[in-house]
């Protein structure tokens, strides 16, 4: 018997595809170019989230080619469908933010509605920027059907002034320049050389700690993620990711069996080691509501503490994500972890255990980006979760790499994003200040916008060091200083900072875990502010979703939680 023959029994698309009642459905499949002999094997779904719109996903076109010809080669009918990608880094510092968050909702949707609507049998995600990996993730958790995730891989840094460089250097340059340290000349060069071609951002950022934690998960093969966009082994990853599909097909691996408890907790050590995004907090517990996974903020808090930054990766270090994939990639500091005991086994899509995979390791000579755990570039991982009574539920700092860990200073209280961005540019933001950008939260924004243009802005004015930021928004994974973020409950919410006011005094201690203020909040009843007067999917969102402490998800239930 050929090895790519299938039964017919097993698979859930017959009820689409076989008997005599399903003749108008054939029919219709049919126009699309299948024949009886397609449809007698797997529907396996293609999401693709391919768009023009950013270079992260623009060459996801030829990688599902190439996916789709390792299905067919391994006996499946591949059936591609696109759904939609927010460029966060094209749309940060717009009223366009607010559509980034909401986007990795729609995503999940959208693809969960074409897979369950049409009974596909499994499903291989193309994900580029950094709302479609999640986005995908959670499609998969929901749907069940044996699923690969492929990462269409970082963007190469380009050069400027004898140096590699990322879009991450040129937010900063806006405020450089903004500052008068920077002439708008050297800015205009900076802007045509930061970003060569497709790929998503080239940093420790969003994208790539994401593409890190679904390798963790097991849900993407190992080293797979790793390798660059437009490097030519790609197609060849592609091609093996639609052949692996099929083998997990038939051996019923099921998303449940990779997303469990330890495999989140993997995941979160990875981020920790590798200095990732504060992103990865909302990501992962979201993709935890949808897998049932009993997952809070304790959990990042008690694992980034006892594992060390190994990996020296910007935005706070010195490589990129093309060096790290030479140096040895995510296999090599998943060995690393593994050694220390830090990660746990768990299985994966290839059939193989995440720590057999990780010994597969091949580690670049002479590489400095990945360091042994006797040589850290800090001893704790690179987040902390803070308390108090400006963040009753919880709030995330990205620890700084000068190791700062107190911050006290006036408040400066802004409402809006760009007026916090206007007050740095004009100079009016002082050494010890702390700055507070409310109602830009999951529900008062609504969206949950990043605040890299205030970050980069502080950073290029040089202010990075010595002026604190708090919010109930987010960061991008580009955004490095001592930064604190999702503080719940948000304001719109009635959370204590819609209380605070221009001068209160504010105490952010790392060690102690607090973040608080001197002011009697309790006295005051400053009136909360309504949510901006939207309609369509942002009135939805802001209707439905929940605290970012939850993962800012909107199909959580509080029985969820427990």
């Amino acid at each position: 018997m050929d090895p790519n023959e299938t039964n017919l029994s097993n698979w859930r698309s017959n009820a689409i595809t076989e008997g005599v009642s399903r003749a108008p459905a054939r029919a219709m499949l049919k126009a699309t170019g299948l024949s009886d002999a397609d449809l007698r094997k797997p529907l396996i779904g293609v999401a693709n989230t391919w768009t023009e719109v950013t270079p992260c996903n623009s060459h996801l076109r030829d990688l599902a080619e190439k996916v789709k010809q390792g299905i067919r080669d391994a006996g499946g009918t591949p059936i591609e469908f696109n759904t939609i990608a927010v460029s966060d880094g094209i749309a940060m510092g717009t009223s366009g933010m607010r559509a980034s968050l909401i986007s990795r909702e729609v995503i999940a949707d959208s693809i969960e509605l074409v897979v369950e609507g049409h009974l596909l049998d499994g499903l291989v995600t193309l994900a580029g920027c950094d709302k479609t990996l999640p986005g995908c993730a959670m499609a998969i958790a929901r749907c069940q059907v044996p699923s690969l995730l492929l990462y269409g891989g970082s963007i190469m840094p380009g050069k400027f002034q004898g140096k590699g460089v990322t879009v991450q250097d040129v937010f900063e340059a806006v405020g450089a320049c903004s500052a008068g340290l920077m002439t708008q000349e050297d800015l205009k060069q900076l802007e045509d050389r930061a970003c060569p071609g497709a790929g998503a951002c080239g940093g420790q950022f969003t994208a790539n700690t994401m593409a890190g934690v679904m390798t963790a998960l097991g849900l993407s093969p190992m080293g797979f993620n790793d390798v660059p966009a437009l490097d030519p082994r790609k197609s060849q990853v592609a091609y093996e990711s639609g052949k692996m599909i099929m083998k997990a097909l038939r051996e019923g691996l099921m998303p449940s069996r990779l997303f469990t408890k330890p495999a989140f907790e993997n995941a979160i050590a990875l981020v920790a080691a590798t200095g990732g995004s504060t992103n990865s907090v909302l990501h992962l517990l979201a993709m935890a509501q949808e897998s049932g996974v009993n997952l809070d903020l304790a959990d990042f808090d008690r694992i980034s503490e006892r594992t060390p930054v190994i990996c020296d990766l910007k935005p706070t270090g010195r490589f990129n994500a093309a060096d790290m994939e030479r140096a040895g990639g995510v296999a090599l500091t998943l060995h690393r972890l593994a050694q220390a005991g830090l990660v746990q086994d768990a299985p994966t899509i290839t059939g193989q255990s995440l720590l057999a995979e990780a010994a597969k390791y091949r580690e670049g000579e002479g590489q400095e980006v990945i360091r042994s755990l006797e040589n850290p570039i800090k001893k704790t991982g690179g987040l902390a979760v803070l308390f108090g009574n400006v963040a009753s539920e919880g709030s995330i700092i990205k620890l700084p790499p000068s190791g700062k860990r107190q911050h006290t200073g006036p408040a400066r209280v802004f409402n809006r994003e760009q007026d916090a961005f206007d007050a740095i540019r004009n100079g009016q933001i002082k050494p010890n200040d702390v700055i507070v950008i409310r109602y830009v939260g999951p529900k008062g924004a609504p969206g949950m916008p990043e605040m890299l243009a205030v970050t980069g802005a502080l950073v290029g004015a040089g202010l990075g060091d010595c002026v604190a930021l708090i919010t109930d928004g987010r960061f991008s994974g580009a955004t490095h200083g001592f930064v604190i973020g999702h503080v719940a409950p948000e304001a719109a919410a009635g959370g204590a900072i819609a209380q605070l006011r221009d001068g209160d005094p504010i105490q952010i201690d790392v060690d102690q875990r607090q973040i608080q203020t001197l002011a009697d909040l309790n006295s005051r009843s400053e009136p909360i502010q309504p949510v901006p007067p939207v309609k369509g999917v942002f009135s939805k969102y802001a209707q439905l979703v929940s605290s970012a402490s939850k993962g800012a998800i909107t199909t959580y239930k509080e029985e969820n939680s427990k």
